[in-house]
């Protein structure tokens, strides 16, 4: 069967079937009575090893059956469920995650799971020795329970001998744990049996018995008129046996059907669970449909075209008056702003795609670290344009990693300054504008100012009269400066500020900004705040001499006009009362190197815009008026021009540059 045709398929749902057993195992870690949950893992498993056998991953396939066993054994009350037990199944679960990975880059899937294979294993071993210890509590007449049916040929073989007068025994044999030739001594307890009488069947079979393939036991059907007692004396004479079981087999009359229906069962069962959620969700699974991102890519550039002719045809549409043009026109922007909006949140995703893989990270770090964490995570369903999600992820990882390696105290310390033992990280994603905000906020210790300060000296990222003047912010963000850091030692997991410059770059490479907010002893804030979608804006068109800028409007409070001797100094600069607030003015033509040409009047025209709780107001010529325009970068040569963030192609063909306000604010 060709099955590439169905490969996304098999990687997306594949990613979400793991993700949700990672997500299940947390729950059954706090909520181990709660055997839902396990039935919810399981039947996950269960789905992800038939897809993986459908497509022919067997590594992937053979790794998810051994987990599914465990899961099974303690559905069934049969494996207890502890911190050691978990830590295995959630190394399963990375291993199972490289493969689909390995897999999604056009790999095989192929990878050496021997190691966490025999660690499941184990675990069910362990299940098996409790259930031989339950056997051996046993009345004397009691079948045990026998792992391999059964087969037609030798029930009538075990028939006749009883019919004959000879007793049919079932026993186990279990070898020390630290036997060295286990197949010989196999083949010694089956040479005693064999004098005594005839082995009828054996489990494992023979062949995994010379080969060694088995832990410490394995048991044998045997036919013989040597009694009970003669039979344990003899086979405890072989070295290095630890114990020897032997119950009378009684033949039931309905052996021959039990061991089908188990796996029967299970397929109805599942087969069952499927028609009722199929039967429940059948209309929503007609209505969804999965769509490449490469498609909504050309969709979107598509669309982007359409916008500058829309703008195009609406100033052709004002220069010539044309009453029915301009009733078409207008229609037609109303149309096209409703497909824009379509359009963009076919593009969005919630933000819980990211954030789902923090609480086993978190976990996995708090018992590296030996920390206690309690991650509380807000917003989940928040969401953010595609392109945003895919490089938000690895930024927000560094920044957990540094709130708990170095950010929340060890329990001790935490003890003796009066908190509690165990410390509280809060990760909260909000929509504001047309911005999302992330928050990492830790209950810790907090950045040291002084500490920072010093550093700061020390490696010449600041002066000494910097240094004094310096405000509490300003001094946290000295912590994102290249190859800054404050950590007494570096450990393997993050130094805080190793590294923060590189997050501080992806971050504003995506149009977003970050801010750190701190206190001494109390913890720290590291809010990131980031553009709804990076394509399409709203912005305010301004004009600085015969020049056009943009200005998004995501950034503007208001606009004003001013009388020049309403202006006033401040510490050497001009700046207005706005309500109640000194704003400082900035000069676009100035800053902007823009030639004069025009004479200016007694009139300042104002766009206030705000960067958190600081403001500024822009001072151009004249205002344009509001537009949406296409967002397009302005390449790598020029990625590094102050204060432009990109550029836009207006309706008259002429091109506009994108200001960016916080660079202007700072």
């Amino acid at each position: 069967m060709e099955t590439n045709q169905y490969l996304d398929l098999f990687i997306d749902e594949s990613s979400e079937h793991l993700q949700s057993i990672n997500d299940r195992l947390l729950e059954l870690e706090k909520s181990p009575e709660d055997t839902s949950i396990v039935g919810e893992i399981f039947r996950s498993a269960h789905t992800l090893k038939g897809m993986a056998a459908t497509m022919g991953y067997e590594d992937l396939a053979d790794l998810t059956h051994k987990m599914e066993n465990v899961l099974d054994g303690v559905r069934n009350d049969k494996i207890q469920i502890d911190a050691e037990m978990l830590d295995i199944v959630f190394e399963s679960v990375d291993h199972l995650e490289a493969m689909v990975l390995e897999i999604s880059q056009g790999g095989t899937g192929e990878r050496d799971i021997r190691r966490v294979v025999e660690l499941l294993q184990a675990i069910e071993l362990g299940d098996a020795l409790d259930q031989r210890k339950k056997e051996q509590s046993l009345p004397a007449d009691t079948t045990p329970f026998q792992e391999n049916s059964v087969d037609e040929f030798t029930r009538t073989v075990l028939k006749q001998s009883k019919e004959q007068g000879l007793s049919n025994y079932h026993i186990i044999v279990s070898l020390r744990e630290d036997c060295m030739l286990k197949a010989a001594r196999v083949y010694m307890v089956f040479d005693v049996l064999e004098q005594m009488g005839e082995v009828i069947l054996s489990t494992p079979p023979v062949e995994d018995l010379e080969n060694e393939d088995f832990e410490t036991d394995f048991q044998v059907l045997f036919v013989t008129e040597e009694s009970r007692e003669d039979i344990d004396a003899k086979i405890m004479k072989v070295s290095e046996v630890h114990s020897v079981h032997i119950t009378e087999y009684k033949i039931s009359e309905t052996e021959n059907k039990a061991q089908v229906p188990s796996a029967q069962i299970e397929k109805d069962d599942s087969s069952n669970e499927n028609n009722g959620a199929s039967s429940n969700s059948k209309q929503a699974l007609n209505k969804t449909i999965r769509v490449n991102i490469d498609r909504l890519d050309v969709l979107m550039n598509l669309f982007e075209e359409l916008v500058i002719d829309r703008g195009r045809l609406e100033q052709i549409s004002n220069e010539l008056q044309h009453s029915e043009l301009q009733e078409t026109v207008e229609r037609m922007s109303r149309v096209s702003g409703d497909l824009q909006n379509i359009i963009l949140n076919m593009r969005m995703v919630p933000i819980e795609q990211v954030f789902n893989r923090f609480p086993r990270m978190v976990r996995q770090l708090s018992r590296d670290l030996n920390k206690d964490i309690d991650l509380r995570i807000i917003g989940e369903e928040t969401e953010l344009d595609r392109t945003v999600i895919d490089e938000i992820g690895d930024p927000l990882v560094h920044l957990l990693r540094n709130a708990i390696d170095h950010g929340i105290e060890s329990p001790n310390e935490r003890k003796k300054n009066g908190k509690s033992g165990t410390g509280s990280i809060e990760l909260k994603a909000y929509h504001s504008g047309n911005y999302v905000f992330i928050d990492i906020t830790d209950d810790g210790g907090g950045i040291n100012r002084e500490k920072v300060l010093k550093k700061a000296l020390d490696n010449q990222v600041v002066t000494s009269e910097q240094a004094e003047k310096l405000s509490e912010q300003e001094v946290y963000e000295l912590i994102m400066a290249s190859g800054f850091s404050t950590a007494d030692t570096i450990s393997d997991v993050s130094g805080r500020g190793v590294g923060l410059d590189v997050v501080k770059n992806t971050i504003e490479s995506l149009g977003g900004t970050i801010t750190i907010n701190s206190q001494l002893g109390e913890g720290s804030n590291f809010s990131i705040q980031l553009p709804l979608t990076l394509s399409i804006i709203s912005v305010m068109l301004v004009e600085v001499q015969k020049e056009k800028y943009a200005i998004p409007l995501s950034s503007i409070i208001e606009t004003a006009i001013v009388k020049k001797e309403e202006i006033l100094r401040a510490h050497n600069k001009e700046v207005i009362d706005f309500r109640g607030s000194v704003v400082p003015l900035v000069f676009l033509k100035d800053v902007l190197e823009v030639p004069i040409e025009l004479e200016e009047d007694e009139y300042y025209s104002l766009v206030i815009v705000r960067k958190g709780n600081k403001m500024a107001g822009l001072v151009v010529d004249s205002f344009i008026g509001q537009q949406e325009v296409v967002l397009k970068s302005l390449g790598d040569y020029l990625s590094g021009v102050f204060a432009i963030s990109g550029a836009t192609i207006l309706g008259d063909g002429q091109v506009a540059l994108i200001l960016d306000a916080n660079a202007l604010i700072k």
